[in-house]
């Protein structure tokens, strides 16, 4: 706890919706100094704000690693992060310094899984390229086969990690006339029955399904998961989907199997690097759909998001409990 009359000092590395600013601003235990700005912070100005402070609260985009914790020093108690994934902090090193960690689960969920389907739907049925073509002058008569793309009514589903945002992407589809809905993971998983979900081996996902929509964690068996073997087993018919981590794909083995033919297909929420590159050779390719991470981003949720990053990082500061601490 901190001693009386003294404010404990917290860095936030990027602005955060005001719902999240009015909980630490009024809350009467810190005192908030942050990188003012909607860019990330550059690294250098990271390593001088984080000095002596007790909490920190960060973004996906910030690498949180020995080289940051040691430049807090020992006052750090709390690191708070305003996400869902953690593959950002260095967690060994976290758990070395006896730092709690916080993050924001659930509240996400829905906004993602929204825009998971709405970035299927718009892949399948090759919005961009309509709007592209009604934009350019390629729109002329009325043809039998023009923009042609794939439905889901009867079709098989796979969705790899059928955890809290695989199981709501899921259940949004499944009224859409979803014939079969596969999914892999470590184990089954009891909820699946509210989808009349078939746990199967990953092969058999790949193999079976017209579309294919990821929604794993990062961890080392899931990276570079989606590679060329992966692609080639797929339908040339199928459509793929990524909402969870760019990592987990093989950008180089995705670009030649859709330059190829060999997949119909392809939307991205998410990439690695973040921002992809405009010369990347993936935006040369009509049939993949690229979106800039904006999974969460609806108006409410990140304001939910800041609100509980906030409340996580005053928990952290208080040594009281959080409303969403991570246990590692």
């Amino acid at each position: 706890m901190q001693t009386a009359g003294k404010l404990m000092k917290v860095f936030l590395t990027r602005r955060i919706p005001q719902e999240g600013m009015k909980i630490l601003s009024t809350a009467g235990v810190c005192e908030v100094s942050l990188w003012d700005s909607d860019e990330p912070v550059p690294r250098a100005e990271l390593l001088k704000g984080v000095q002596g402070a007790h909490g920190l609260l960060c973004m996906l985009s910030d690498k949180i690693d020995a080289e940051v914790l040691d430049a807090a020093g020992p006052n750090l108690k709390i690191i708070s992060t305003l996400s869902v994934g953690f593959d950002h902090l260095a967690l060994d090193e976290i758990k070395k310094r006896g730092i709690r960690v916080g993050y924001t689960p659930d509240v996400l969920t829905d906004a993602t899984a929204e825009l998971t389907v709405a970035l299927l739907l718009a892949t399948a049925r090759r919005l961009p390229e309509g709007v592209e073509e009604v934009k350019n002058g390629g729109w002329s008569s009325w043809k039998p086969l023009w923009l042609c793309g794939y439905g889901l009514s009867g079709s098989t589903v796979g969705v790899i990690g059928l955890g809290r945002i695989g199981m709501a992407i899921a259940q949004r589809l499944m009224p859409f006339g979803v014939k079969r809905l596969l999914y892999s993971g470590r184990t089954a998983k009891a909820h699946a029955a509210e989808v009349n979900g078939e746990f199967v081996p990953l092969d058999t996902l790949v193999s079976e399904s017209d579309f294919i929509v990821v929604s794993c964690s990062l961890t080392p068996e899931t990276q570079g998961l989606c590679d060329r073997a992966f692609f080639s087993n797929m339908k040339k018919t199928a459509i793929f989907v990524n909402s969870s981590r760019g990592a987990v794909v093989n950008q180089e083995d995705l670009y030649e199997a859709l330059a190829s033919g060999q997949i119909a297909a392809a939307g991205l929420d998410v990439t690695t690097p973040e921002p992809l590159p405009t010369n990347h050779p993936l935006l040369t390719l009509k049939n993949c759909v690229v979106l800039p991470h904006i999974g969460s981003a609806t108006y409410s949720t990140r304001g939910i998001m800041a609100a509980l990053s906030a409340r996580n990082l005053l928990g952290g500061l208080q040594g009281t409990d959080m409303p969403s601490e991570l246990t590692f």
